[in-house]
């Protein structure tokens, strides 16, 4: 998958379009294109941008083959002259991005494509593929880790995933979100990311008696021996011979370094419980309880709030494919075209939802802090080039309602901007950290928000506001629109 080529991957309308420009418009016409999406999925307060390292591998190997120019003559609807341009096809516009791992909200430009035409249309299809859905699986991940309250959650959804590619990119998402593991073992080797796992009820099944099996597997994996206590009956089988091996492993002198039970069925509250008092009575205070079972941030959640004895806990299916909520939803639209000048010349989509009418121009994105706090205040979309004094007072615009407006006082914020220059003129200029790396930089952003807006339900909303200036245009832009 990693090797594969993913020129094609795109809608046959983009190709239709650039033919369409390359035959009746400057091809060179260069333009602004936002990548964003409208709403936070799960119905939570934020999101986590994710996807951007496949991006990158994307564009850089944005090539057409003989193969590909070849298919595309067999359909009929594209004329010679336009696939003799397709085989020396480059990306030479640019690129800027707010980096994986960042939270971020509706509205604000995850990705910003400066480029001709052609080319700023063609890539909005793997574009929005990638970003949708690795940012939906990191943020699934984030709710269901903050669901935990510091416990570990191993990603193992590989088997549940919508295909290959979903179970691998999905498993580097899930990580980024701060899952601890994932038990994709292809996603370890690509991504550098611990692979954990224990062993399946088949194990127990194939042996003689559940003690036997248990007591194998301790021989083999005296160092990480999480032995699976529910095959038959949890509290008079399982535990029970799960304490006889840890019992027999301590007398011949075997360090219990990372041992425990994994529960993955029955009322995991009443279960876990039962199974920490036998495990503590019997010596094993230190013995992990590990949970799995079509769990979810809200399942999770509830079994804290009873008391569950829980401290791991196994994620699959609901986490890989953010079951409740399959989608992302981001978008991908025109911002902005270059006049002769060299000038970027505003465009905005209308829409009788507010909601969809776009932002206009060629926008960057500050993120301003509570200055006592470092608690996350606001995000503010201004025009490039504005240049803002946390000195001073500032005044925020909110997008869609005009009325609503909210002032800082000089002195009490800081700022800094979110996107960075990924792509110069068709060169790659900026270097991805690793998955781990990732992985750290998103928890110290998810730890600048409120709680309020980190509660699963009904989460206090993150304003994503405009300048003056951006707010002036975008008025201006409608009142242009209703006259007409």
């Amino acid at each position: 998958m990693n090797t594969q080529d993913l020129t094609l991957l795109t809608d046959l309308y983009e190709l239709t379009m650039m033919q369409g420009y390359f035959k009746n418009k400057d091809r060179n016409e260069t333009v602004i294109f936002d990548a964003f999406y409208r709403s936070n999925p799960c119905g939570g307060g934020y999101a986590i941008a994710a996807g951007l390292e496949q991006v990158i591998d994307y564009i850089k190997n944005l090539r057409f083959s003989q193969e590909d120019i070849d298919y595309l003559g067999s359909l009929g609807i594209f004329e010679a002259d336009f696939l003799e341009y397709l085989r020396t096809f480059r990306f030479s516009g640019d690129i800027y991005a707010i980096p994986e791992g960042t939270v971020v909200f509706p509205r604000e430009p995850l990705v910003k494509v400066i480029a001709p035409i052609m080319e700023a249309q063609l890539v909005e299809t793997a574009i929005l593929n990638i970003i949708n859905h690795q940012s939906l699986i990191a943020t699934k991940a984030a709710r269901v880790c903050y669901a935990a309250r510091g416990d570990g959650i191993m990603e193992f959804g590989l088997r549940r995933a919508q295909g290959p590619d979903a179970g691998v990119y999905g498993a580097r998402a899930a990580m980024i979100g701060g899952c601890i593991g994932t038990s994709n073992v292809l996603a370890g080797r690509l991504f550098q990311v611990p692979v954990k796992g224990t062993h399946a009820h088949s194990w127990i099944m194939s042996f003689p008696d559940e003690y036997t099996a248990f007591r194998t597997y301790a021989d083999m994996y005296p160092s990480a021996c999480i032995l699976l206590v529910d095959t038959y009956d949890t509290l008079k089988s399982g535990v029970p011979n799960a304490i006889r091996v840890f019992t027999e492993m301590r007398r011949a002198g075997i360090p219990l370094t990372f041992y425990g039970i994994r529960l993955d069925s029955g009322d995991l509250a009443y279960l876990s419980k039962q199974a920490r008092r036998m495990l503590d009575e019997a010596g094993f205070p230190d013995a992990v309880i590990s949970a799995s079972n079509d769990l979810d941030e809200f399942l999770i959640d509830s079994l804290k709030a009873q008391g569950a004895a829980i401290t791991s806990w196994g994620v699959g299916t609901n986490l890989i494919t953010s079951k409740d909520n399959p989608s992302f939803g981001g978008v991908y639209k025109l911002a902005a075209i270059m006049d002769e000048k060299g000038n970027f010349i505003p465009k905005i989509k209308l829409s009788e939802n507010s909601e969809k009418v776009t932002n206009p121009g060629n926008k960057m994105i500050y993120r301003i802090y509570e200055k006592n706090s470092g608690k996350l205040k606001a995000d503010l979309i201004c025009l490039v080039g504005e240049v803002f004094d946390p000195g001073q007072e500032l005044l925020l615009f909110d997008p869609n309602e005009p009325w609503k407006r909210t002032k800082l006082a000089g002195g009490s914020y800081t700022m800094r901007p979110l996107m960075k220059q990924i792509f110069d003129r068709g060169e790659c200029c900026y270097t991805s950290p690793s998955v781990m790396e990732i992985r750290e930089y998103c928890q110290r952003e998810q730890n600048t928000l409120w709680e309020e807006t980190r509660r699963l339900i009904n989460p206090q909303k993150v304003y994503v506001d405009l300048s003056g200036r951006l707010y002036d245009i975008k008025i201006q832009l409608l009142d242009q629109m209703n006259e007409k």
